[in-house]
């Protein structure tokens, strides 16, 4: 009950930031937007009609016909945003004043737009739009997800030349792209992760020196080379990364021939892979 109390006050924040950057920031300044609410907005500057309302028909076109592919729990937090995001939208569509620089409205526009996305997707919901789509074409011809669902943004995005002109469809990629990326900071957080492969002869010898040093749990792999075909143990270990160079040191000072491989890791959850002290 926590929870769900939790991930309404989430949705509700969402989407009132969602809809607040939209009508102070999009519309103001003739921008348009991916998914759902990017089609409102090129029908509302093509014909006047209200986003707000034309968003909520099309929401509730959507979900009445893909229902069937979207997770119980996903359709009964949708069934609660997509209004609610239409509702915020129409209380607030109208004219506003421009802030008079098209370029930094579309920057803010779209770093508000993905919080508030962020914090919607955060919970499990949707808002109803592209992504149920792809997720139907998912279903009856196995499209790709993740390719079907950028396609159907870029069919409205570029529906908008027309209307909007090509300034402004570029103003708005611009604030697609700030969108995107305040979207992963919500979904991933700021303390981004690092997992490192440490393959060497010694390798028992730095996971030990690591937990140590470093309060980190670390996972030794037994292996062998594919070409020479010598046993090699590989240290598998994930630190933030504030901790890189004093892993290095670590690594270089027990085998200063050890293979090392270090990439980004998009979610941790589970395990220890951090202790806390004692």
């Amino acid at each position: 009950m926590i929870k769900l109390a939790k991930d309404l006050a989430m949705i509700v924040a969402g989407a009132l930031l969602y809809a607040l950057a939209l009508t102070f920031l999009a519309i103001p300044n003739n921008l348009a937007d991916g998914g759902l609410p990017g089609m409102s907005l090129i029908l509302f500057y093509a014909f006047g009609w209200s986003p707000g309302i034309v968003n909520f028909i099309l929401a509730s076109i959507i979900l009445m016909i893909g229902y069937r592919v979207l997770p119980r729990r996903t359709i009964f937090l949708t069934v609660i945003t997509a209004p609610l995001l239409s509702f915020f939208i129409f209380i607030t569509e109208q004219q506003v004043e421009s802030l008079g620089d098209p370029l930094v409205s579309a920057i803010f526009a779209g770093f508000f737009i993905g919080i508030g996305a962020g914090l919607i997707l955060r919970t499990g919901s949707s808002m109803g739009g592209t992504s149920v789509i792809a997720r139907m074409l998912h279903h009856n011809f196995g499209w790709d997800l993740t390719r079907t669902n950028f396609a159907l943004d870029a069919m409205i995005v570029s529906s908008g030349l027309l209307i909007i002109g090509p300034l402004n469809t570029m103003y708005t990629i611009v604030s697609l792209f700030i969108g995107k990326k305040a979207t992963d900071i919500i979904l991933e957080g700021l303390d981004t992760r690092k997992a490192v492969s440490v393959i060497s002869a010694y390798a028992p010898e730095i996971t030990d020196e690591v937990v140590q040093q470093m309060k980190t749990s670390a996972t030794v792999f037994e292996g062998y080379g594919g070409y020479m075909k010598d046993s090699a143990d590989m240290a598998y270990i994930i630190i933030n990364k504030y901790q890189i160079m004093k892993l290095k040191r670590i690594i270089n000072d027990v085998d200063d021939r050890a293979f090392v491989v270090i990439h980004d890791v998009r979610d941790v959850f589970g395990g220890s892979f951090s202790w806390a002290k004692k």
